[in-house]
Formats: structure tokens, sequence, C-alpha cells
């Protein structure tokens, strides 16, 4: 052992029972800077009643301090009185998980004080430990305390026992290599990294994850709003028939407020009519009395005549006659009456034979314009029937537009699938063409023999399936390596047949006669597609298996069959990351012949000689045939699909059912309305011709009664005797010239008496129909909601009415085909509210949309800074420690990388640190694993990796714990010089390195401090070691 002579080298003794003592060591008063110590080192541990120790302190050197001892004599220990002390958990250790159990075996409590070195004042940690209860009491700095605000001071110190990159147990050395990736790579940040980048990746790691939950969510809203719009577009066109119902709901309503006006309108031009005729009947009268007034002045001058000579004749009669004819002149004058009567009748009947004749030529006339028209039936029922029919042809209409929005809609949805079709078919034959031109590429024989099966097909009787790898469809393309890796290429490359015949006539064609290399198998007769495995998968899943081969692809049945028959794809179970953690136990208890973990194939075989079990494996290929699959199944129902017949032609023929329709509903129009003119035209010659004949009937009852009254008055005047006609003959002129002016006086006065009555009904017409026009325009004004006292129509109605018929027939009409039309559209209230509904929802589901969408944009800004501030200076410290593990490796003649490993930049809960060795040069780099490499070989990776840290350490101090156990004495010196120079560097902090043994002639260096454990019940007692003693002995050993 080399023994430099520059300067005394320290070294102590632990042992039971004893307070180990030494000149220089620092106190909880001393400088520890000046010493060499950082801030947050251990200064002294002491322990009392703990593990192995009744009392003893421990005194560390503020470099690389090697505890050295025999086993079980407490080195362990001093390791479990740190974690401990300083506020670490139990399975940190990895051996009692109560804290009681640590307590020296018969003692009630035990205690661990550890101080450690601060610039502001030493810090001493107390915990003392009841095994009764289980329970710790803390201290600092003598004074009672929490462990909480303890665990606060340590922190503050960057100590971490926690970290398996600072503080390494013995029972956690092989933990180091299990750690994942990201485990270490987490590890690494909290020991060697600023304080920051911790926080910076965990908030890398929170953004990331609010940012894949808002882009789920803006995801989910997207398809959502997407499905919506497309569920409203499908229901738009049945939106599109409400509101058209709603249109011709509101014609209606302006049909029906617009009737009270037209008719009101028509009271009205009625009421005006009758005013005229009332005027005009006005001035008639006015002109029939001033056309009598002369009358009556000639009759008063013909009375005034003939007084005088009436009261003559009387004188006459008087002086002449006897009284005895008065009765004579009494007769005369009887006779005189006569004549003026007969004289009137004879007026009169001239007058009524006069009308008479007027009336007949009117009714003549009229009957014969109503002969002219035709022998016509009542065109009542006519128009009926018309109606009846123009309701039937509005609801075929309706139907047929009903079934044609079906079929737009449909066409509709049938197009955008038939895209969506032809691009999956596109995308499948695109794919196929893939795997065909791999398959051209690599295997030029068996493509030519594909495309001759396929245009011979017809010639064999069974089944015959292209190659494998053509048919074979993965259910996951990252399963595709399993199915590569287990079914050989020849294999995969081969054609099926169902029949020996169909085989044997496909080799004689493509291999005797087209020379082609091809490979062709045999399906077995008894299908074997369905065959179970030797052991359920519920038995397999604890180990980490989650499906057999078989289950992760689809072939065809008789190809299964072959594959199971062959290569037993129904007993070879895949299995996970979790299935190689445990490839030990999982080879050892299921002793299966194959298995698959994630990334390894493993064959076990047993030997028939000696039953003992030996494995292989080997690292999966990844996949070049199988990754892209294609459905078959898929693709024939798409060609299925893309093979319906077309909607078209049923479109076609209902417009051309809407075309007949229209047609016969024009044609239906114009004959009711030419039937309504025809119905009107006829009723008013009716009633003109029936007016008439009132009228007529009175004057020929006239002329019975004139007869009759002329025929009495003809007899009177025979019988009447001639008696003293001479002297009336004045009298009778101006009596006949009386009675002529009394009667023109009389049918003057008879027409103006009828003027008089026909004024009077007109009067009363005026005043009925005024009423009525009042009656009228208040309905109208109530249907229209107008005030009271007002009559003009609104301008909005007035515009609405200018587009509507202005007569009643025309109203009557529109109302019930309007009518018509709105019954044929039903059940449309729902479609309108729901699509009002959606239409809200969508509006905001479009608002949360932008709303996350812009949060998302902020995620991202947030992660793009966070990412800068943590990326660069990860990238850096991985760079500095991958150069120090580099060179360790190098000094070792082997080599190892660090990298900074992530499978997608954007998943940073993903990003490890992957260490990658080698220890052979005929080797390749491998990453560090708990089973592919020795364990010694992990040992000296941790080992380096540890130190790759320990320059860039920012923790005070860093404890491994028998890490060389199983390392070869080569690698052990090795990793042992490497300890040694990079522990005691300048810039370095606190090392504890644990050892039982150590290997002659190592290097040391004079900033070490070895600490010697004697502690047992063999060990030399207390009293009679002799630290000089020890050196001379070694010495003397040096002595040739």
């Amino acid at each position: 052992m080399d023994l430099p002579q520059k300067r005394k080298r320290i070294s102590y003794e632990l042992t039971n029972s004893q307070t180990s003592s030494r000149e220089a060591a620092p106190s909880s008063s001393t400088n520890g800077q000046a010493g060499g110590f950082v801030e947050g080192s251990i200064l002294r541990i002491t322990m009392r009643n703990f593990l192995t120790y009744d009392h003893s302190e421990v005194f560390p050197g503020p470099k690389l301090n090697m505890i050295v001892g025999a086993n079980g004599t407490g080195k362990s220990s001093i390791v479990c009185a740190i974690c401990l002390g300083l506020a670490g958990k139990t399975a940190v250790l990895g051996r009692g998980d109560k804290v009681g159990l640590y307590v020296k075996r018969g003692c009630s409590k035990g205690s661990v004080e550890i101080e450690l070195y601060r610039a502001s004042g030493n810090l001493i940690i107390t915990r003392e430990i009841q095994v009764e209860n289980n329970q710790s009491t803390w201290m600092l700095n003598k004074k009672h305390t929490s462990q909480k605000a303890v665990e606060e001071a340590v922190k503050e110190l960057h100590i971490q026992v926690g970290n398996l990159c600072q503080f390494l147990p013995q029972e956690k050395v092989g933990e180091f290599a299990k750690m994942s990736k990201i485990e270490l790579l987490e590890a690494t940040e909290k020991s060697v990294g600023p304080p920051e980048m911790y926080e910076f990746h965990c908030e890398l790691k929170t953004f990331r994850s609010k940012e894949r939950d808002l882009e789920n969510v803006c995801k989910e809203k997207a398809n959502f709003l997407e499905k919506a719009r497309q569920r409203n577009e499908r229901n738009k066109l049945d939106v599109e028939r409400y509101y058209m119902k709603k249109r011709h709901l509101d014609r209606i309503q302006m049909l029906e407020k617009k009737k009270p006006w037209v008719e009101y309108e028509t009271a009205r031009k009625e009421l005006e009519g009758v005013k005229k005729e009332r005027e005009e009947m006005k001035k008639k009268l006015k002109s029939l009395k001033e056309a009598q007034e002369p009358l009556l002045r000639k009759i008063r001058s013909v009375e005034s005549q003939l007084q005088p000579i009436e009261q003559q004749m009387k004188e006459l009669v008087s002086i002449h006659h006897k009284p005895d004819s008065q009765e004579s002149i009494l007769y005369f004058l009887y006779y005189i009456k006569i004549i003026q009567d007969l004289s009137l009748k004879q007026t009169e009947e001239a007058d009524r034979q006069k009308r008479i004749g007027h009336t007949q030529l009117m009714i003549k006339d009229l009957q014969k314009e109503l002969q002219n028209m035709g022998s016509m039936e009542d065109v009542t029922p006519q128009i009926e029937a018309v109606n009846a029919e123009l309701r039937k042809i509005q609801e075929e209409k309706a139907k047929l537009e009903g079934e044609m929005s079906d079929l737009r809609r449909d066409k509709d949805e049938k197009s955008s699938k038939e895209i969506g079709l032809q691009n999956r078919q596109r995308s499948l034959d695109d794919m196929m063409k893939v795997k065909e031109d791999k398959l051209r590429t690599r295997f030029r024989d068996t493509y030519t023999a594909l495309k001759w099966l396929r245009d011979n097909r017809d010639r064999f009787e069974g089944n015959v399936y292209e190659p494998m790898m053509l048919v074979i469809n993965v259910r996951d393309s990252r399963h595709a390596k399993y199915i590569e890796s287990h079914i050989p290429l020849n294999d995969l490359r081969a054609f099926v047949f169902q029949r020996q015949e169909d085989m044997e006539k496909f080799m004689t064609e493509v291999r005797d006669t087209q020379r082609l290399r091809v490979n062709t198998v045999i399906a077995p007769e008894e299908s074997c597609s369905r065959r179970p495995p030797s052991r359920p998968l519920e038995t397999l899943k604890p180990y980490g298996f989650f499906s057999y081969l078989r289950e992760l692809f689809d072939a065809p049945e008789e190809v299964m069959s072959y594959l199971c028959y062959q290569y037993k794809v129904n007993d070879v179970p895949v299995g996970t990351e979790k299935t190689k953690s445990m490839i030990e136990m999982v080879i050892r208890e299921l002793q299966m012949r194959m298995i698959y973990t994630a990334e390894e194939k493993y064959t076990v075989k047993k030997s028939n000689y000696s039953s003992n079990v030996v494995s292989s494996n080997s690292a999966l290929r990844p996949s070049q045939f199988l990754t892209m699959t294609v459905d078959a199944d898929e693709r024939r129902q798409l060609e299925e699909q893309l093979r319906v017949q077309s909607i078209d032609q049923r479109m076609a023929a209902i417009r051309e059912q809407q075309a007949k329709l229209d047609r016969r509903d024009n044609e239906l129009r114009a004959n009711k309305k030419k039937l309504s003119e025809l119905k009107g035209k006829k009723r008013q010659l009716e009633q003109k011709i029936s007016t008439k004949q009132d009228r007529y009937l009175p004057l020929k009852a006239n002329c019975v009664q004139l007869c009759c009254d002329f025929l009495s008055l003809h007899t009177s005047f025979i019988s009447f005797s001639q008696c003293k006609v001479y002297l009336a003959l004045q009298s009778a002129g101006l009596s006949a010239e009386k009675t002529k002016l009394e009667t023109d006086c009389r049918d003057s006065s008879a027409e103006l008496k009828r003027a008089e009555v026909v004024y009077t009904k007109l009067d009363q017409v005026k005043n009925n129909l005024l009423t009525t026009c009042k009656t009228l325009m208040r309905r109208a004004s109530e249907i229209c909601n107008m005030t009271p006292g007002e009559t003009a129509v609104p301008e909005e109605l007035h515009q609405a009415f200018s587009q509507l018929p202005d007569t009643l027939d025309e109203i009557d009409a529109m109302l019930n085909e309007e009518k018509t039309r709105a019954e044929c559209f039903t059940g449309l209230s729902d479609v309108v509210e729901e699509y009002n509904r959606r239409e809200r929802e969508i509006q905001n589901m479009e608002k949360e949309l932008d709303d996350k969408t812009n949060a998302l944009t902020t995620y991202r800004q947030n992660i793009a800074e966070a990412k800068e501030r943590w990326l660069n200076p990860l990238k850096q410290l991985v760079d500095q420690i991958n150069e120090r593990f580099s060179d360790f490796f190098r000094s070792m003649q082997c080599a190892g990388e660090v990298d900074l490993h992530s499978e997608n930049e954007e998943e940073y809960d993903k990003y490890g640190i992957r260490i990658r060795v080698k220890f052979r040069s005929s080797t390749q780099l491998h990453e560090l694993t708990p089973h592919h490499q020795s364990g010694g070989e992990r040992s000296v990776s941790t080992m380096l990796y540890l130190m790759s840290l320990q320059e860039l350490n920012r923790c005070p101090f860093r404890v491994v714990d028998e890490i060389n156990q199983g390392m070869d004495p080569v690698n052990e010196r090795r990793v042992f010089d490497i300890v040694v120079r990079t522990a005691c560097g300048v810039n370095t902090s606190q090392y504890f390195f644990i050892t039982p043994k150590l290997l002659q002639n190592l290097k040391y260096a004079e900033q070490m401090t070895i600490l010697c454990v004697h502690n047992g019940p063999y060990m030399l007692p207390p009293h009679k070691w002799s630290e000089k003693a020890f050196i001379r002995r070694a010495k003397r050993r040096q002595i040739p």
C-alpha cells in the first residue's frame, strides 16, 4: 500500500461503546469553510443505542470519506443514521419500515445527532427515537422542534436523502439501474441542476397537461360543433318547410285581415252607389215637382172657367126646367162624369201598354242574352269538384315535396358519405399498392406469380390466398414487429392453398413453366384457427402479458389455421415492460417455450440431459411489411356500399310528377275562374229577369181591372139619354180639358209618388249600408289591432294587402288554397324548436371554443417561454454529464454515453436521461437496464454516473454504500481511482464511500479521510488498539 510521506494522513477507528476522537476534528464552533467544508456538509455524527452502536461519534472529512469495515460491523448503520437523522424516510433505506426497529435491541430509545456546517452557524439536528410508540422527538440546536421544521432546514441546505443520485444505500444500489429514464432525469435535476430547473420542469409538465386537456376539450367541442352543424344542416329542409308553412299561415292571417276590409270596401262602394242613386232620385223628385206645377196652374185656370158655366147651367136649369126634370139634369151630370172617367181610363191604358211593351222588350232581351249563354246546368257542383281536386293536388304536391326534401337530404348525406367512402377506398388501395410495391421490390418472382394468380383465379377449385404479408391485417401497427419476428420471411411471402391439387397446379405453372422462385404452403385439413391456448390469458396478466399473438392480427380462415398449426400463434403470449422487469420469474414459473416482451423475444429450452432451463433473448427488429394494414372485409363492404343505385332517378320521377301536377293545377284554376265568372253572370241575368217579371205581373193585373171599368162605363154610356146635351157641351168641353189636365197631373203625381217611394227605399238602404259599413269597419279594425277611431289601414298592412287579391271570391279561393297547403305541413314544430336550440348551442359552443382556443394559445406561449428557460440549461447540463461520463468510461477502455431522450419533444413528462454503455469492443452501446448488463457492470455504470455528477453537484454531500460489490478487480480498481481523483478535486463536495473490502496497492489522496469501523464481539477491544503499531506493521510489510 502506498503511504505518501508529505503529510500525515488521519485515520479513525469506530468502536462500540467508544467515542472516537481526533486532534483536528472540527467542532460545532470550528470554521468549516476553512477546512474545505461546503454549506450543508456533515461535521459530526453521534449515535446512541442505534442499531449496532451503544455510543459512537463520527467526524468525517470535507472530501472523500472512505468507511471501511468487515461485514456486520456497522458501516451501513452510519448510512442509516445520516438518513434518519436528516428526516429521511425508512423506505429510502430499504430495511425496516418502522423507525423503532433502528434502536439497538434491548433498548427503549435511541438517538442520532448530526452537526451540519453552515456559514451563519453550524446546525445541530437531534432525533430521539422511542421504541414503544414508534415516535421521534426532534431538536434543532438543542431546542425542541417539529419534523416539518427539520425538513425545511434540510431542504434549505439542498440535502435530498431521498434522491438516489445523492444518497444511495446498500439496499438501493440495484434500484438505481431500475430507475426509468424519467425518474433518473428528475433525480438528476434535483441533485445537480439549478433550483429552478426542476420547478420549470414541473411547470412545463403542468402546462403540457393543461394544454393536452385544452386540446382534448377543443377537439371535443370542435367535433360536437361539427356534428351539431351537420345535424342542423340535415334539419334545414324541415325548418324551411316549417317556415314555408308559417308563410302560408301568415298569408292566411293576412287574408283573414284583408277580407273584412274588402267586405267593408264592397259595402262602402255599394253605399256610394246608393248615395248616388239617392241624389239622382232626389233631383228627379225635384224635377217632377217642378214639372207638375204648370198642370196645377192650368187645372186651377179651367176650374175658374168652368165654375161660371156650371153656375150658369144651374141657373138655366132652375129657370127653364121644372123641378121634376131634376133627375134628367143629374143623369146628364153623371154622364159627363162617365165621359171623363172613360177618358182617364183610356189615358191610363195607353200608359200601361207602353210600360208593358217596354218591360216585355227588356225581358225578351235578357232572356235572349241568357239563352245565348247556352243551356247550362248549375256550375256550383263543378266548382266544388274543382276545389276538391285542387286540394287533392296540393296534398299530393306537398307529399311529393316532402319526399323530394327527404331525397335531397339523403342525397346530401350520401354524397358526403360517398366521398368519405371513396376517400377510404383510395386510402386502402394506396396502402395495398404500397404493400404490393414492397413485395415487387423485394420479391419480384412472387409479385409476378401474384399477377398471374389474379388473372387465372378461376382455374382453381378451392380457396387460394395471396402472399401472407398481403392478407394479414395487424390490428395495431405497433404490434407488427411481433408478427414479423415470429413468422419467417419465407412464409410471409408464401401463397396459401386449401387443396393439394390446386397447389400442385399452381407450382407446375409458375415454377416449372415460368421458372419463378415462389413459396407455397397448404392449410391443415382440420382447422386450427380457433384452437385454445394452453393456459387462459387471465392467468398471465399478473406477469404483464396482455394478449396472445393470434389476437393481434386478422387473417383468412385457412391462413390463420396454418399459422396456429405451424407457429402456435394461439399459444405465444405478448408482454410489456413489466414482463421484462420480472423475466426470470416468468421463465421459472411459467415454463413457456417462447414469449415476447415490449422489445425482446425470449426462447426457453430445457436440456434433455441435465433438465436445466436455458433461455436466450434477441431484440425485435422494426416491422417492414405489416405496418400498413388493409382490412379485406372493410374493402369489400366499401365496394358494396359504393355500388348502391343512385337516387337521381327517383328525384327525376318526382320532378316529372310535380310538373304534371302543376299543369293540372293551372288547368283547374283556369276552369274554376271561368266557372266562377259564368256562375256570376248567369246569376245576375236571372236576378234581372226575375225583377222585370215581378214588375210585369202587376201591369197585367191592372189591364184586367181597366177592361172591366171600361165595359161598365161603356154600358152606362149607352143607357144614358141624350137629353140636355147641348147645354152641357161647353161644360163638357171644359170638364174634359180639366179631366185631361187632372189625368196628366195624376200621372205626374203617381210618378212622383213612385219616385218618393224609391227615394225612401234608397234612403233606408243607405242607412242600412252605413250601419253595415260601420260594423265592418269596427270588425276590420279589431282584427288588425287598430286603435279606436283609426280608419286608415296601417302602412305595413297596406303594403301586405297590395300583394293579395282584391275580390271576395279570389280571397276565399286563396284562403282555401293556403289552408290546404298549410295542412300538408305537420309535425314540424319540434324540429324547429330543436333547430333553434341547437343554433343557440352552436353559438355558445363557438364562443366557448374561441375562449378555449385563446386559452390554448396562451398556454402554448407559456410553454414556449418555460421550455426555453428549462430545456437549454438542461441540455447543457446533460452535455456536461455526458462529457465526464464518457471520459470516465474511456479511461476504463470502455464506452459510455448519457443523452437527453424524448420520443416526443412536446411531451415533457416523457423526457428522460438515457445511459448507454458497452464493456466490450465487439458489442454495441446498450441502454443500462436491470437485465441486459451484469451486476458488476451495472455497479460500474452507476458509480461512474454518480461521479459524473460530483463536480456539478450542488448538494453538500453524497453517500454510496458498498457499490463495488460484484465488480471484477480490474473495474473495481479503475472505479476506485476515478472516485479518488474526482471526489478529492478542488470544487467537489463531501463524499461517503462505504466498502467492506479494498484491493491491495490502491492509490490514495491526501484529501481522503479513512474511517475504519471496529465493532462486534470478535473485534480487537478498544483499549488494545494502537494506531502507531498498526502503521509500523504496515511499513514492515513494504520492506522486501
